[in-house]
């Protein structure tokens, strides 16, 4: 499936840029793209700076996969609310999504992740060790019973998938290794979260019954202001696990 709640045969889209190119289509009506790319400086002839190594990906964003655009603020470490660090003293993490910004019939703005061929987010993705992106499912997607809160962990990084879910289970959300769901497994090597340097990514794949557990208020214009605590202990989950991740990547 390419990471998504929809299946390939329903899209009208094949890429973002056939989305793009479609003048029936308005940015800022019918869909939008934010996105932010971290400022790498380093003057000093005798150290190095730190950069990013991981970026965060919501394809599905706004009213596609509700929720998604939220937890990809979240776990770049920002207030999805008003994009204040959270927590204040970082890590951040470079981001990238696309979101369905309709107040019905976003599901025809969705392109699955082998299809996203949006230049910030290859350029993101293409710049990155690590990356990871954000979807959601339906529990009978997922193959769980109704009003299972869980998430399946997937893509072609062995090392990101064995951190993240080690640390999800820890924090005690329901995580599930993907590969026994081959249609969100997003192994696939065009995903967009398997486009970094290192070929390979991570993809997570939240249920609705999770996703929805996460707000008080599941409205795109009210999710980001009524976060539940099971909001933060996944992101802080994920964060943790990308935090494990890069510390064995050193940069030379």
């Amino acid at each position: 499936m390419g990471g998504g709640a929809v299946d390939d045969a329903a899209e009208r889209y094949g890429t973002n840029s056939e989305l793009y190119a479609d003048t029936s289509l308005t940015e800022g009506a019918d869909y939008g793209r934010r996105y932010r790319r971290h400022e790498w400086f380093d003057d000093d002839l005798a150290g190095r700076v730190e950069v990013q190594r991981t970026t965060i990906l919501a394809p599905h964003g706004g009213g596609i996969e509700a929720g998604t655009s939220e937890l990809c603020l979240g776990i770049a470490g920002y207030h999805p609310a008003d994009l204040e660090p959270t927590p204040t003293d970082g890590p951040v993490h470079d981001y990238w999504m696309f979101e369905g910004l309709r107040s019905t019939g976003n599901a025809d703005l969705h392109v699955t992740s082998t299809g996203c061929d949006d230049h910030v987010a290859l350029s993101l993705t293409g710049g990155s060790l690590n990356a990871v992106g954000l979807h959601g499912c339906t529990t009978a997607q997922a193959e769980l019973p109704d009003d299972t809160k869980a998430v399946l962990v997937g893509g072609r990084s062995a090392a990101f998938k064995s951190a993240l879910l080690e640390r999800l289970i820890e924090s005690g959300v329901l995580a599930i290794d993907a590969a026994a769901v081959p249609a969100l497994n997003g192994d696939e090597p065009t995903n967009i979260a398997n486009r970094t340097l290192l070929g390979a990514g991570a993809q997570l794949e939240l249920t609705t019954p999770l996703r929805r557990a996460m707000f008080r208020i599941n409205t795109r214009e009210d999710r980001k202001n009524t976060t539940r605590r099971l909001f933060w202990t996944f992101t802080t989950a994920v964060r943790t696990a990308i935090a494990d991740l890069e510390s064995i990547q050193p940069i030379p």
